[in-house]
C-alpha cells in the first residue's frame, strides 16, 4: 500500500478529473465512485483531499460507513 502525506492527499480532491480520496484515522479511502462525493464534495460540508478524522466525529453515520470504501493507502504524518 502507498503512503500519502497531507500535501500529496490534496491533489486527490475530485476536481479536474482527479480521483476523490479522504483520510480517516490514518487510512486513505477512495470515495471517487460514490454519488455522495460528486466532484469531490460531500453534502456541501466536506471536501476530498483532506483528513476528515475530526470532522467525521460529528457525522450522522459511524465509521463503519467509511470502511465500505476501498482502502488504498495510509497517511504519513
Amino acid at each position: 500500500m502507498k503512503f500519502y502525506t497531507l500535501d500529496m492527499l490534496k491533489k486527490y480532491n475530485g476536481r479536474n478529473g482527479n480521483p476523490s480520496y479522504i483520510a480517516f484515522k490514518g487510512k486513505i479511502y477512495d470515495v471517487s465512485k460514490s454519488f455522495l462525493w460528486k466532484n469531490g464534495k460531500h453534502q456541501a460540508l466536506h471536501s476530498a483531499g483532506m483528513d476528515l478524522t475530526e470532522a467525521l466525529k460529528k457525522a450522522p453515520h459511524g465509521e463503519d460507513f467509511i470502511k465500505r470504501f476501498p482502502l488504498i493507502g495510509y497517511l504519513k504524518i
